[in-house]
């Protein structure tokens, strides 16, 4: 079964490229473009929830409401959605207000299209994207005093730089094992973001 995918950027150009590409994978279906925030939740307002994207790629440099906003008011009124923001800069600061935003994940607008189509894939099976070493510090200085003794040793090997497939094997768990206790920190993230 294809994982429904919604796409919300408000350069056409970006939009059309992406729905482009990502319609030729087997994977994955496009059930939803926005070219906006406003758009977006509009749009998500009528459609019923059998309807509903699984996995949202998110601009995360919109015009106002911005990716980060849009997730913000979003993900309480859908929490089934994973929110995976595009960003043309690796900006740390900006990447981790949209996560305790409730954003799920993050990747550059360049990437190959076979690593947006596997991180889309991730977050509908365990419910977490990448998170990049710098990230990972963020978050372990953010949450240490609520992270589980499994959670803080994988966020640590992160920041040292380590991909879940190594960390996986590092710590002899399978790599699913290590995608769910991300998606627990993202969720813990978001949690406490919130309770600010």
């Amino acid at each position: 079964m294809k994982v429904p995918v919604g796409i919300v950027d408000d350069q056409l150009q970006n939009l059309d490229l992406f729905a482009g590409r990502l319609n030729y994978s087997d994977a994955i279906s496009i059930v939803l473009t926005a070219n906006g925030g406003n758009d977006f939740l509009g749009q998500m307002k009528k459609l019923p929830l059998v309807a509903h994207p699984l996995v949202i790629l998110m601009d995360i440099g919109m015009p106002d409401p911005d990716g980060i906003e849009t997730v913000r008011v979003a993900k309480p009124l859908y929490p089934h959605i994973h929110f995976l923001m595009l960003t043309v800069f690796d900006d740390d600061d900006k990447l981790f207000e949209a996560i305790k935003a409730g954003a799920d994940g993050y990747l550059l607008k360049n990437e190959k299209l076979a690593v947006v189509i596997d991180c889309v894939l991730q977050l509908s099976e365990t419910g977490s994207g990448p998170m990049s070493p710098r990230i990972a510090r963020k978050t372990l200085d953010l949450l240490l005093k609520v992270l589980s003794e499994r959670e803080t040793e994988i966020l640590q090997l992160s920041v040292d730089g380590y991909a879940y497939g190594a960390i996986a094997e590092k710590l002899c768990l399978t790599s699913h094992t290590v995608r769910k206790n991300v998606a627990n920190i993202y969720a813990k993230l978001h949690i406490r973001a919130t309770s600010f």
